[in-house]
């Protein structure tokens, strides 16, 4: 039995590479977190930054090859991921842990209508009947927010709209009552009314259901409506964790800062220029050995050049892997 205040999901020093014709990309290197039961986690950095794969690496989704997981532990609910049988993984995936997917439509079956894509995780993890998991289905689309749900179960992906395709795949992410789900940018492809509609929904399910979330993005902007914490990823490493009105008061590490100055503001001149990052995100064809975010970085030294730093403390709950320090201004004693 799981003690109520341990951890849902621990991820130490997670390193998942690609083999890929032109050499080995280095993905996912050291990643390390934590998930307590009813947590939002939000994930946040560029493209590219190795958010996507650290998730898909956590329930073993990536192609095997080109992907390999060349070290670190995964530990669900107390047990050990990395040494579950594909009986064990395939129960995991959708039962224990939902996944929502960034793109609705390449993601929902285009040949099956969604009562029928909604009931087989039932029928598959639950063991239910096919006239059990239909009243379930129907259920589920009307937690999710859509209208006339028992005629809409005959309808096929094409008929829906994309926000309403995104509530289905919430629904199905949903079906078997996971502990843990994980949302991939679910709202990227929407409009912003859509995507604002998509936010209070999660919210209030995450309030009627109590379920840990870990919700990947590179919108601070929704990390900071929604989460509960917040991981900054660059070069498939963690630059810094903190809960999420810390780290928008007090950013310690310059990529989180320079994340947050391309924020659009509210306030100042309507034809003020968004400012962005400048340069380009590494090529990850070598493991990092110096800091990734260096040759970026306005405030960037020498020891930035010649080593990669470890996460360190700096505030409650607050950690950072950067050799600079903003309160003085240079770099950092420990």
């Amino acid at each position: 039995m799981l003690d109520q205040n341990a951890n849902v999901l621990d991820v130490a020093n997670l390193k998942t590479v690609f083999n890929t014709r032109d050499g080995m990309v280095h993905a996912v290197n050291g990643v390390s977190f934590s998930l307590a039961p009813g947590e939002l986690l939000g994930i946040v950095g560029e493209s590219g930054s190795g958010k996507s794969v650290t998730m898909m690496s956590l329930l073993k989704l990536l192609p095997m090859p080109p992907a390999e997981i060349q070290g670190g532990s995964i530990t669900f609910d107390g047990q050990d991921v990395r040494a579950m049988s594909e009986d064990r993984l395939r129960r995991l995936r959708g039962g224990e842990i939902g996944f929502i997917f960034q793109d609705p439509m390449t993601s929902l079956n285009p040949v099956f209508n969604v009562g029928f894509q909604l009931m087989e995780p039932l029928r598959v993890h639950m063991g239910m009947s096919k006239a059990a998991a239909r009243v379930r289905a129907k259920e589920l689309l009307e937690l999710v927010g859509i209208p006339d749900a028992e005629r809409r179960l005959k309808d096929f992906p094409h008929q829906f709209s994309g926000g309403m395709r995104q509530r289905v795949m919430i629904a199905i992410a949903l079906a078997c009552d996971p502990k843990v789900l994980i949302a991939d940018e679910p709202t990227t492809a929407l409009d912003v009314t859509i995507q604002a509609q998509i936010l209070e929904l999660i919210k209030d399910l995450r309030e009627k259901l109590g379920m840990a979330i870990i919700w990947i993005t590179h919108d601070l902007g929704v990390v900071a409506e929604i989460a509960d914490r917040v991981a900054v990823m660059y070069a498939g490493q963690i630059v810094e964790h903190a809960p999420v009105k810390e780290l928008f008061r007090n950013p310690q590490h310059p990529y989180t800062r320079a994340l947050l100055e391309t924020l659009p503001k509210v306030e100042g001149p309507r034809n003020e220029r968004l400012l962005s990052i400048e340069g380009q995100p590494p090529s990850l064809s070598e493991a990092p050995s110096t800091c990734e975010f260096a040759p970026r970085c306005k405030y960037a030294f020498d020891k930035c050049r010649t080593d990669n730093p470890a996460r360190i403390e700096v505030g409650n709950s607050h950690d950072v892997a950067c050799w600079w320090d903003p309160t003085t201004g240079g770099p950092r004693d420990a």
